[in-house]
């Protein structure tokens, strides 16, 4: 039998494709208030700016490729059962060629209908579509007549799909973390659920501020982190 491996992602796997970071030094959230773009608040005040904010990552994601990492994610599959769990919300990984990825803060190229917002609401994934790379207007509406919002979790929203992400976690046989420095929560709480005994590594080239002996750092930006974490298999 395979063994599982849970990789827990974040934006360093995806700046070497230049994909904007949000927390680094320079990165999105040096140049635009989170609480303005990217909360309800923000969205109930002004929908045209939070619109305009994700057609532009939009565009920014389209001139994107899959980086070695992200290829050497995927290839993974070949000899272990993957779940990629990201906070990202590109479609890197999946460009990639991984086949189970869970996107625990939305995804940038759907959007579903801004009364159906997130898991308090019950909506349904037949609500939300895939738009690709195109730009979303106020005036863009769902076929029940609710303006057609990002398909992202903003500051302040529930996360859906962590229930299922500790699940995943909980069984695997490795855990591997690339691109995040464990700073943001809910997600970088997920290691924690990894079974006693089951070796915990994490790719970033920045220190760890995380104080837990089963953490295995190697300090390497995520393309070369990953070569390395492929020769430890």
């Amino acid at each position: 039998m395979k063994k599982r491996i849970a990789i827990l992602t974040g934006a360093g796997v995806s700046a070497e494709s230049g994909i904007g970071t949000f927390r680094d030094n320079g990165g999105l959230w040096d140049r635009y208030d989170p609480m303005t773009v990217a909360s309800d608040e923000g969205w109930r005040r002004n929908p045209s700016l939070v619109l305009e904010f994700y057609n532009k990552r939009r565009l920014e994601l389209k001139g994107a490729k899959p980086n070695k990492a992200h290829l050497l994610i995927a290839s993974l599959e070949k000899e272990y059962n993957v779940d990629v769990i990201t906070q990202n919300v590109d479609n890197l990984h999946e460009r990639a060629g991984s086949t189970h990825v869970i996107h625990l803060h939305g995804e940038l190229t759907k959007i579903r209908p801004e009364n159906c917002c997130n898991e308090r609401d019950n909506y349904s994934e037949r609500s939300v579509i895939d738009i690709g790379y195109d730009e979303v207007r106020l005036g863009d509406k769902a076929p029940n007549g609710a303006q057609y919002r990002p398909h992202i979790v903003f500051f302040g929203e529930a996360v859906p799909k962590l229930e299922r992400a500790i699940e995943l976690v909980s069984r695997a046989d490795i855990v591997l973390i690339v691109g995040t420095s464990l700073q943001v929560y809910p997600a970088a709480g997920l290691y924690r659920y990894a079974p006693d005994g089951s070796p915990i590594y994490i790719i970033d080239p920045s220190d760890v501020k995380v104080p837990d002996p089963r953490l295995h750092h190697i300090r390497e930006v995520a393309t070369v982190g990953m070569e390395k974490f492929i020769e430890l298999l």
